[in-house]
């Protein structure tokens, strides 16, 4: 089995799921290739305790990314860094001639993604990909499969997004996500957006035009020293476009949300297609349960697929039980390395966001900001 030596830039919380998925790698029973982490970065030295106690192949602790990238041993890397530094960080990866799986947006507006993407061009034989989790539920592969067997027929509407409430309690401490500094004017959408772009834009399914409704809501958190400081990132953000079907050159609406302050909602994904053969819907609050319609001119009835652990790529787990959060980390972790290996995915729908899905979505949510501002219907 082919080894792929990754060094991790930011050693938080998705620094930490990367990790465990590499630990426990031997429950994907079919891949020819394997990651193994050697490095860790980190703002400070905090984190390491953990990584050294869980991870006896990493050697290399430091808080100096350039560093690491120094490192021979280092092949790939993933970043997890806060939106102002990717285009630092993700070049300087790029340039140092390491594969790339980075954290969205990738970078901090669109001119920072442009850099990033021409730095990636520059530098072809070095694999970059954009992180992206939603279309590995079983749920989301077979609407992957629906997709490429044109069973939806022409696309009549659209309606993704991605819902918490994360930021619900106005007495939750401010951080880098709520500072335009650190989080950029794209506010939520920066954040959460690509989630509820990836099925679409990989289906083909790109937007003309969007009417943004942005939405500010709680304008002040404590700082954890008693004091209120300006909360100045976008909380919500809906999104209604105009998108093209290329199969029947025709066009349909697509509403896209992506909202902090969404009561009710932990860390919800969700996905409706409706198309003059098919519908489909599908929610993770209900990660094994997908409703499918088939029309045929007879009744409509709407049917409850239980998906189970139906997964791109296999694994130790049986068909019949449950996906969660963590598994759809592993299969996505398998789709980078799969793709770096064989020089292509598995699938259509078993693939990291590709840079020119990271465009995409840039174009969209700056256009976004635009309809914001002016009150008025963006062409892309």
């Amino acid at each position: 089995m082919k080894t792929v030596r990754f060094g991790i830039i930011g050693c938080g919380l998705m620094g930490r799921e990367f990790a465990s998925a590499a630990a426990r790698w031997c429950h994907l029973l079919e891949m020819d290739v394997r990651p193994e982490v050697v490095a860790v970065c980190g703002r400070t030295t905090n984190p390491f305790a953990w990584y050294r106690d869980n991870f006896p192949s990493i050697k290399q602790f430091t808080v100096d990314y350039k560093t690491l990238l120094a490192n021979p041993e280092v092949e790939a890397v993933y970043v997890a860094l806060p939106h102002h530094l990717h285009r630092e960080v993700y070049c300087a990866v790029i340039e140092a001639g390491k594969h790339l799986l980075g954290e969205k947006p990738f970078g901090i507006d669109q001119r920072a993604c442009d850099d990033i993407v021409a730095c990636a061009r520059r530098r072809p034989k070095v694999f970059v990909r954009c992180s992206s989790q939603s279309p590995f539920f079983p749920a989301m592969q077979r609407v992957g499969g629906m997709i490429e067997r044109k069973a939806f027929g022409q696309v009549i509407e659209l309606n993704t997004g991605f819902l918490h409430s994360s930021d619900l309690d106005p007495n939750k401490p401010i951080n880098w996500k709520r500072t335009t500094e650190c989080n950029g004017e794209y506010g939520v959408m920066g954040d959460l957006g690509l989630h509820a772009c990836h099925l679409a834009f990989r289906a083909g399914w790109v937007p003309r035009n969007v009417r943004a409704i942005l939405s500010h809501i709680i304008k002040e958190r404590p700082d954890g020293k008693g004091n209120l400081v300006p909360s100045q990132t976008w909380d919500n953000a809906t999104l209604l476009c105009e998108a093209a079907d290329p199969d029947h050159d025709a066009l349909f609406p697509w509403t896209l949300r992506t909202h902090r302050i969404a009561p009710g909602q932990k860390n919800n994904w969700y996905a409706e297609i409706c198309g003059t053969k098919a519908s489909a819907r599908w929610t993770s609050v209900k990660a094994d349960i997908l409703e499918v319609m088939d029309y045929n001119g007879g009744e409509q009835i709407w049917g409850e697929i239980q998906t189970g652990h139906e997964t791109a790529f296999k694994s130790i787990t049986g068909g019949i039980f449950q996906f969660g959060f963590s598994d759809a980390i592993l299969q996505m972790w398998a789709a980078f390395l799969y793709e770096l290996a064989h020089g292509a995915p598995l699938k259509k729908f078993a693939g990291c966001a590709t840079p020119g899905e990271v465009v995409l979505s840039h174009h969209l949510f700056t256009a976004a900001l635009e309809s914001q501002r002016s009150r008025s219907v963006v062409s892309l």
